[in-house]
């Protein structure tokens, strides 16, 4: 039986600069495959690079000019031939011959004169390989393909989720309008200013601003266990009532953890999510809650969360006090760096101003004046 059967499918270039070995070449293999022939490394290098490439290339070694040593060199340099598998052919018998072929990227190396079954049998088996190899390149790509779509669905999921999830908290009070969306991106520009500040740097990568963005509007979700006679009351909270609305951080917090539980893993975006909910109330100098920790206890997404929604609370309106303009806001939050803010993140906030200008415009709820 025939060991290679035809495959017109396949092409081979072959490449030598006697006429009489590509003559010889190129009839012992038409019958299998499709043959191109190439005289000299220029010209085998262009056909290389013509779509469709060759699935095969056998390349004399020595040659005037750009010599196969050359010329299999380049093609394994350039990204859209180096898959291209190259058999040399060669009147050299030496060790270091054989040796500097195969450093180079070749697949094989037959020395002439040819013995037309070996040949065969190894133009054969390098097609074989190819023809494999390219099946699970191909079973790749579509893998790679079905896994990206896979996971922008997912990210669709999870994103709808979280927004159902704040929107939620936000039907509560319906004062706070596009409170979610404008402390999300004030988070989000905080973040892209302090990622290259010694002291954030190690924390505020591209991976985890896009956490942030995504787990900001989840810092008032514990407002959903707060009672409507507070949360909604028209008019300053008494004593007993604050420390009822102080518990929609821990309420937050334990609903996230829920959510965890009954996953039965630890997801980064729920982790940070939490942070920001239990912790974006502490203040600089402790004095805040639930924990009352200070400085550098306090999680870095909640400080950025803490001037983020401050900001928003004094630019908004509400049933108990006007909406401050942009310059007032800003005097009150300067009054509390060092105390209620981390004073870095404060500074941050301060030469953001027009940018979170900006983004109140953009998001600004229906009948609310510009900050500025």
């Amino acid at each position: 039986m025939d060991p290679t059967p035809a495959d017109k499918s396949a092409t081979v270039l072959v490449v030598d600069d006697t006429s009489d070995n590509l003559s010889l070449l190129s009839c012992l293999l038409k019958d299998r495959y499709t043959v191109k022939v190439a005289n000299n490394g220029e010209k085998a290098i262009r056909i290389a690079q013509t779509r469709p490439a060759p699935d095969l290339i056998l390349l004399d070694v020595m040659m005037p000019g750009v010599d196969g040593y050359v010329v299999c060199r380049l093609l394994k340099e350039n990204p859209d031939t180096r898959d291209i598998p190259i058999i040399f052919l060669t009147a050299l018998s030496d060790s270091e011959s054989e040796k500097k072929a195969l450093e180079l990227g070749a697949a094989d190396f037959i020395t002439k004169p040819i013995n037309p079954p070996v040949v065969l049998a190894r133009v054969a088996t390098q097609l074989q390989a190819k023809a494999a190899a390219d099946f699970l390149k191909n079973q790749n790509s579509i893998l790679e393909r079905e896994v990206a779509q896979r996971t922008q669905e997912l990210t669709a999921i999870q994103n709808v989720t979280i927004l159902t999830m704040a929107s939620l908290a936000e039907t509560r009070d319906n004062e706070t309008g596009n409170h979610i969306c404008r402390t999300q991106h004030y988070v989000k520009a905080l973040g892209e200013r302090l990622k290259k500040h010694p002291r954030f740097s190690h924390y505020l990568t591209d991976e985890m601003i896009d956490l942030l963005f995504k787990s900001a509007p989840l810092h008032d979700l514990g407002k959903v266990g707060i009672p409507d006679r507070i949360l909604l009351k028209p008019a300053q909270l008494t004593e007993e009532e604050f420390e009822i609305m102080k518990t929609h951080t821990t309420l937050g917090r334990d609903a996230i953890q829920a959510s965890e539980n009954r996953l039965g893993l630890e997801v980064d975006f729920l982790r940070v999510a939490k942070e920001i909910a239990y912790s974006h109330q502490e203040k600089w100098d402790g004095t805040g809650y639930p924990q009352g920790i200070g400085g550098d206890d306090i999680p870095i997404c909640a400080r950025l969360m803490a001037v983020a929604d401050v900001y928003d609370a004094l630019i908004s309106k509400r049933v108990y006090k006007p909406a401050f303009t942009h310059d007032a806001a800003v005097t009150i939050m300067v009054a509390g760096r060092g105390t209620h803010f981390d004073p870095d993140v404060l500074d941050a906030f301060l030469a953001l101003q027009d940018e979170f200008i900006a983004i109140a415009e953009r998001f600004a709820d229906e009948g609310t004046p510009p900050p500025g």
